[in-house]
């Protein structure tokens, strides 16, 4: 945008001084038809009368033309009735019988301002000259070669812009030399050639060193924009591209967050978008690590069993070892769709919109189907604060996932008999799900490690293989999804021992 101005400028120019030409000869002729009438008025008053007509008298008519043509720098000449010219100011002026007029010399260093209001010149006299006659200086010395003169004699005033052979307007203006309203003779006032063109010039000149400014400054302002938003860009795309292409190690984004305008903010969030590829990167790698080492587990058990199923004879022990053969498959299988549903996590979470969860209502759901489809389990108690809106942003089925997780961990590790309670509190803007278990509690030093894909530690009592080890690890990443934190806690009675576990869940109301 900012290299276009010179450009504009310079077309800009061009219409405005077409326009300022038109309005200037306007202007002008209508000076001299003012001067003129005012110069005829003065020859008028010297008239005399003659044999049978009144007469203009030239001498005193010189004099006139002498005193009031000279300060104004234009030609005047004066025609009697029947159109012969008597007094030209330039013969007044200038009585030599040879006129020279010196050209201006050659300039072989012209500098660059004058080489591109040539050049421009030049340009605007092709966009905006105008076909006009064609000024000729007759040698007779009459009115018929100038139309204006010859309706100034009828009465009159007249004017006519022609142009020289340079392409120079002249104009001319002729009115007639009256006294009582009888027509003497015609004043024809004419322009230099170029006065015109001068003061064009002179807004040429003005317009040129504009155009050299913005021109400068549209250099100025791209080397300004090369150095701190291209070359900024670039190095933030190659970085890009670095990474695209990395095959080893991790490539970094340039830090530019210290400029503090939109390039820095870029470079900021292309850092944390490439550190947040990296740690996707790294925790599909770990999670395809630990997927083999799950997964390596009952295979070997199966192996093993296979090889061993052959060489057994014993009816009994042949029996235990198909019950393991099928338990490992069933295990296996049972992995396997965990596995899968981790791994798809992400996607449907991304994908899932958000909307307004009403927990209340979710968890009196909940627990009346595990109430009327189980049997015994410990007993369900829900305790919600009364007279509190309990509405969180995400998606009912995810979170419900992860409620229906939470029970049945605690449901695994309740005894006989046990309670599992189920509160739901609202302070401020926080809102807190807790389940608490009558179990013997989570060892302190695993308290962040149940959260840890294939993580397990169940009761004795339980079956082997039941359990994958991702329900915890998959019900925090949908709490945090949605802004939410998961916890656990043992709780504890007042000389310090463990009566259960605790999750809680904390969501940001919305």
């Amino acid at each position: 945008m900012v290299n276009i101005v010179g450009i504009g400028l310079f077309a800009a120019g061009a219409l405005y001084l077409n326009q300022f030409r038109t309005g200037l000869i306007e202007t002008r002729v209508q000076s001299l038809t003012i001067q003129a009438e005012i110069i005829a008025s003065a020859i008028a008053q010297t008239s005399a009368r003659g044999f049978d007509r009144m007469q203009i008298n030239p001498s005193l008519a010189a004099q006139i033309l002498n005193r009031l043509v000279l300060p104004t720098q234009t030609r005047a000449r004066l025609f009697t009735q029947d159109g012969l010219m008597i007094v030209d100011s330039r013969d007044i002026l200038t009585p030599e019988p040879v006129r020279s007029y010196p050209l201006e010399a050659p300039n072989e260093n012209q500098d660059l301002a004058s080489r591109i209001e040539e050049f421009y010149s030049a340009i605007v006299n092709r966009l905006t000259s105008l076909r006009r006659p064609l000024y000729r200086e007759s040698d007779a010395r009459d009115a018929t070669e100038y139309v204006e003169v010859m309706l100034a004699l009828q009465g009159n005033a007249a004017n006519a812009v022609r142009e020289n052979s340079m392409g120079e307007p002249i104009l001319s203006v002729a009115v007639p030399v009256q006294r009582f309203r009888m027509v003497l003779g015609s004043l024809m006032l004419t322009t230099e050639a170029g006065d015109i063109d001068e003061i064009v010039s002179a807004e040429r000149r003005n317009i040129v060193q504009v155009f050299l400014v913005a021109l400068a400054a549209g250099i100025v302002m791209s080397a300004v924009m090369a150095g701190t938003i291209v070359r900024p860009i670039r190095r933030l795309a190659e970085a890009a591209e670095g990474v695209r292409n990395r095959k080893s190690g991790r490539s970094g984004i340039p830090d530019l967050s210290k400029r503090g305008d939109e390039i820095g903010d870029l470079s900021a969030v292309l850092s944390d978008m490439t550190a947040t590829l990296y740690d996707r990167i790294d925790a599909i790698e770990r999670f395809a690590a630990d997927v083999a080492h799950e997964i390596k587990n009952p295979l070997s058990s199966i192996s093993s069993a296979v090889e061993s199923l052959p060489r057994v004879k014993d009816p009994q022990t042949r029996e235990r070892l198909q019950q393991i053969l099928q338990e490992d498959v069933r295990r296996l299988d049972r992995l396997i769709s965990d596995i899968s549903q981790a791994s798809r996590l992400d996607a449907q979470l991304s994908r899932t919109p958000l909307e307004p969860v009403d927990l209340a209502s979710l968890l009196r759901a909940l627990c009346e189907i595990y109430e009327e489809t189980r049997e015994n389990t410990p007993r369900l108690q829900l305790n919600i604060t009364p007279g509190e809106k309990f509405t969180v942003q995400g998606s009912e089925g995810r979170i419900g996932q992860v409620i229906r997780n939470l029970l049945e961990n605690a449901i695994s590790f309740s005894p006989p008999g046990g309670v599992i309670r189920i509160a739901l509190i609202r302070e401020g803007r926080s809102i807190s799900i807790s389940v608490e278990d009558d179990g013997p509690g989570i060892p302190e030093e695993n308290l962040e490690t149940i959260f840890e894909r294939f993580y397990t530690e169940r009761p004795q009592s339980e079956a082997f293989g039941q359990h994958s080890g991702l329900g915890l690890s998959i019900s925090r990443q949908i709490v945090e999804t949605y802004g939410g934190k998961l916890i656990a806690e043992n709780r504890r009675a007042g000389d310090g021992e463990i009566l259960g576990a605790r999750f809680t869940v904390r969501f940001t109301a919305g």
